[in-house]
């Protein structure tokens, strides 16, 4: 079996089925051209140029480890294809330097890739021991060894409690300040220990594994992940042609709330509501396609486990964002 094969069998893409139905009208038509923003193993671009033959496919990714193995499984389909190494809040200078006034979709399908939880060396994983890396791009940045390592008891108590959830972000944060001033903490299985013995016992019975919530939570912080993505929404709208659509499937409430935020600004008028008549410039610049956000089906959270906690949402462009809303954010 051929390594692109070999890649396909190891992702199975969320809500596959109902992404191209959510897509089809805008890649769908003669020369659309779609940007993957987060390309990961290429699964759901596969699907969307099997499916609709006139569309061409933008593939971005940071990683590129993910570029190069989605590049050979999708080699197939020749120049319908482009992979960019760049992170999505890019979109623009991309479709820019791509030569493209606009594009008629964007995909995001947010968080960790199956291809980084399931190599073991790029420290994504409590599962197995590593060195603690968790960089998306791991040719730049600090790693989760750098974070725990170099951050004040304050702050990581912030990371762990704002992108961890976690209850027991005081007591973990001062545990990590203590235990790196005898040698510093350098693999996951380390963490994953000191983890282990910061949270009550009769928490850890319930709620999956403990080291979860702190491992989503340097993962965020090392590769700036809800920063990106504050920016890399607005400037996806902005790449989307009028009758485009903007799919993104989210798989935790701080990346949903962020999605859910630039999707309202853009379907509400934003025109003073004592005025008798709403001006054009005024009107909504998004119509959103989904009603809330959709989750998978029990048959698919049974099926593929990543899709247990997704919240996907859609919306389509109505007209050019008007120019005192340009830059704004929601």
């Amino acid at each position: 079996m051929s390594e692109p094969r070999d890649t396909a069998d190891r992702h199975t893409p969320v809500l596959l089925e109902r992404c191209l139905e959510l897509l089809a009208p805008a890649v769908g038509q003669p020369g659309a051209v779609m940007v993957d923003s987060t390309l990961g193993m290429g699964g759901h671009t596969e699907a969307v140029l099997d499916r609709f033959p006139d569309v061409r496919v933008i593939g971005l990714d940071r990683d590129p480890q993910a570029l190069d193995l989605a590049g050979r499984r999708l080699a197939r389909f020749g120049e319908r294809f482009r992979p960019v190494h760049a992170v999505y809040d890019q979109i623009g200078d991309v479709v820019d330097d791509l030569g493209l006034d606009e594009v008629q979709a964007v995909l995001m399908d947010l968080g960790v890739s199956s291809l980084q939880l399931d190599e073991p060396e790029r420290g994504f994983s409590y599962a197995q021991d590593a060195p603690l890396d968790m960089r998306m791009d791991p040719s730049t940045g600090p790693t989760a060894a750098d974070v725990l390592n170099t951050y004040d008891e304050r702050d990581l108590a912030r990371v762990l409690r704002e992108y961890g959830e976690e209850r027991f972000a005081a007591r973990i944060a001062r545990n990590v300040v203590r235990r790196r001033a005898t040698a510093p903490l350098t693999r996951t299985a380390e963490l994953v220990d000191l983890l282990r013995a910061s949270i009550p016992a009769a928490t850890r019975k319930t709620g999956g594994n403990p080291a979860k919530r702190s491992f989503q939570a340097l993962r965020i912080e090392v590769n700036r992940e809800l920063e990106v993505l504050e920016r890399a929404v607005p400037a996806s709208i902005e790449a989307l042609a009028v009758g485009g659509r903007i799919v993104v499937e989210a798989y935790h409430s701080l990346e949903d709330r962020i999605v859910k935020r630039a999707f309202a600004a853009g379907a509400t008028s934003s025109a003073p509501p004592d005025l008798p008549v709403e001006p054009e410039t005024h009107k909504p610049y998004l119509r959103l396609v989904t009603r809330g956000a959709e989750e998978a089906p029990p048959e698919e959270r049974e099926r593929n486990p990543r899709s247990q906690s997704v919240r996907l949402r859609a919306a389509e462009r109505l007209r050019p964002t008007p120019d005192h809303l340009r830059g704004v954010r929601p």
